[in-house]
């Protein structure tokens, strides 16, 4: 077991990769000789040399573009964007071209490309620099879309990631990159959770909290407190927004009975709505009260100095739980 940071992680997972398969390539902005903005990428260009780890043009469109041609020709390329509001550029090539090429072929095309997006707030960052931008690519059929929360899933979820035939939407969560857990650098794969599959992180009996990204810690944070109050939160962490692990999702509110959303991006057509619609669906005769969902406000994302009222925290998370039982 080694101590790694998430980002240090992320790190491994694509050295572990790139080892494993020499067609798999990293690229993006500043990716190689500087190591990533977050030094995420840090010495993979001076192991791997310049024509696996590449440094591209600030191009975002240009950047998965160029990916989905080496795919084609039997590549695996792992895109970084730099910054979660800067993939909007991108987001022809994502929307029209990656998520539809296989579907478009019958299957007769695969584009196993890795698209990795730095997500969400609470870094202090100018604007451009915050956003949550997962609804987007949730709503585009074609794609696999899953979020990261720790080290050990960043690790593992990656390397799963870069291995499938499917296009990823990688989030990982900024404001987590410097969190630390032991990591087993050797483990199998094959044992590891797959990564299309929702995790139960916390086993209670009350209240079912949902979370993804960096949303986990919060939501475990607000489980702890709600005990001092001798309520019982389970805590899962969806890991997979697209497809959704809806078996493990139905199977707590089942038991609990009480469903409440956490989410950064803002409430107003967020995934939170999505979820609560097929709980609804699904576990109707189940529920005691509507599921409640925490989320950011619609507004765009604030400058820094506001961003910790814009943030769900700990008390919105806390009155959300308290109100499903007030019904």
């Amino acid at each position: 077991m080694t101590q790694l940071t998430l980002a240090r992680a992320i790190n491994a997972g694509l050295r572990r990769a790139m080892e494993e398969d020499p067609k798999v390539l990293v690229m993006g902005e500043d990716v190689g000789k500087l190591g990533g903005v977050f030094r995420v990428t840090d010495g993979l260009q001076k192991d791997f040399g310049e024509d696996r780890v590449i440094d591209t043009p600030l191009a975002e469109s240009g950047i998965v573009g160029t990916a989905i041609g080496l795919a084609l020709r039997g590549f695996r390329p792992v895109c970084e964007i730099q910054f979660d509001g800067f993939v909007f550029p991108a987001a022809d090539q994502i929307i029209t071209q990656l998520a539809k090429m296989p579907m478009r072929s019958l299957g007769a095309i695969r584009l196993p490309i890795v698209v990795r997006i730095p997500c969400g707030g609470g870094i202090g960052a100018v604007e451009h620099h915050s956003e949550s931008p997962e609804a987007y690519f949730t709503h585009t059929a074609g794609l696999r879309v899953v979020a990261c929360a720790n080290p050990v899933d960043a690790y593992t979820m990656l390397q799963q990631a870069i291995r499938s035939d499917d296009p990823v939407i990688f989030f990982e969560p900024k404001r987590r990159y410097w969190e630390k857990a032991e990591v087993d650098l050797e483990m199998d794969l094959a044992a590891a959770m797959p990564f299309d599959r929702a995790s139960v992180v916390r086993q209670g009996s009350d209240v079912t909290l949902l979370a993804y990204g960096p949303m986990v810690k919060t939501a475990l944070e607000a489980a702890v407190a709600a005990e001092e109050d001798g309520r019982s939160v389970e805590v899962i962490d969806l890991r997979t927004l697209s497809p959704l692990d809806t078996a493990t999702i139905f199977d707590s509110v089942r038991k609990t009975g009480r469903c409440v959303v956490a989410h950064e991006a803002p409430v107003y057509s967020g995934l939170g709505g999505e979820i609560a619609a097929r709980v609804t669906e699904a576990c109707f005769y189940h529920l005691e009260a509507p599921v409640l969902r925490v989320g950011g406000f619609s507004t765009p994302y604030p400058p820094s100095r506001l961003e910790e009222h814009y943030l769900p925290d700990l008390d919105r998370v806390l009155d959300a739980v308290d109100r499903t039982f007030a019904y």
